[in-house]
């Protein structure tokens, strides 16, 4: 069964298209980077998905079930089973990296010695275990990217969705922070939608590329056929 369908959706926001008649069925357990120029449509199809947002037209599925379908959301942002981690990472600054965590797991009532069972196993799968007790400020940028995949992996997501998450590190932990990401999902198995401007990231990170333009697809296809219609060397 597919893990996530996209059937012909449409987002504008006034006269502007965003997203234009865009249709993308995505397996579960693929990696999936969405590729183009900042304005072409790869954040807006991230909001849909999310359900922050609602498709004008068309249809959103995740794991069979339809989640927004012509205007209408038919299940919320918190009952789509979805993890996100954004540019900005929008950890609360006021908790410490146990507090970011636990967070989730509290809403789901989860008991109290369950969740240290999980944050703890978690917080060893990002390296981050000797900083459970850490604020957010207290950590460096590359600290921050791993505590925010780990509160986003702690709920057991189907699929993690990344927004040009590593955007603002330079460039030698964005390349490490590359292998974390594909290492955790090797090790986790989530379906993976990594959306970026940066043909590399998405050639490491992608098992198939979706190259976008103008809110619509404009190719798509594994790391070899797009580095062909890149000509790439």
């Amino acid at each position: 069964m597919s893990g996530i369908v996209f059937r012909s959706v449409s987002k504008s926001y006034g006269q502007r298209a965003a997203v234009c008649d865009f249709s993308l069925t995505i397996a579960r357990g693929e990696r999936i980077a969405v590729l183009g120029h900042s304005g072409c449509g790869k954040t807006t199809v991230l909001r849909l998905l999310a359900g922050f947002t609602t498709p004008d037209k068309g249809m959103i599925e995740i794991d069979g079930q339809v989640v927004a379908v012509d205007g209408k959301a038919m299940q919320e942002t918190e009952t789509r089973n979805l993890g996100m981690v954004f540019q900005d990472l929008a950890l609360w600054p006021h908790l410490t990296v146990r507090g970011n965590l636990e967070f989730g797991l509290k809403s789901q009532g989860m008991p109290a010695r369950q969740r240290i069972q999980e944050i703890a196993k978690m917080l060893k799968l990002v390296h981050m275990e000797t900083y459970i007790d850490a604020k957010p400020g207290e950590l460096s940028g590359g600290q921050q990217q791993r505590v925010a995949l780990a509160r986003a992996l702690i709920l057991q997501p189907q699929a993690l969705l990344m927004d040009e998450p590593l955007s603002s590190l330079d460039m030698e932990l964005n390349l490490q922070l590359r292998k974390e990401i594909l290492r955790l999902q090797r090790d986790i198995g989530f379906t993976l939608v990594y959306v970026t401007h940066n043909l590399q990231e998405a050639f490491e990170i992608g098992t198939r590329i979706v190259v976008m333009s103008h809110g619509k697809i404009d190719t798509i296809g594994p790391v070899n056929r797009i580095r062909e219609h890149f000509k790439e060397p």
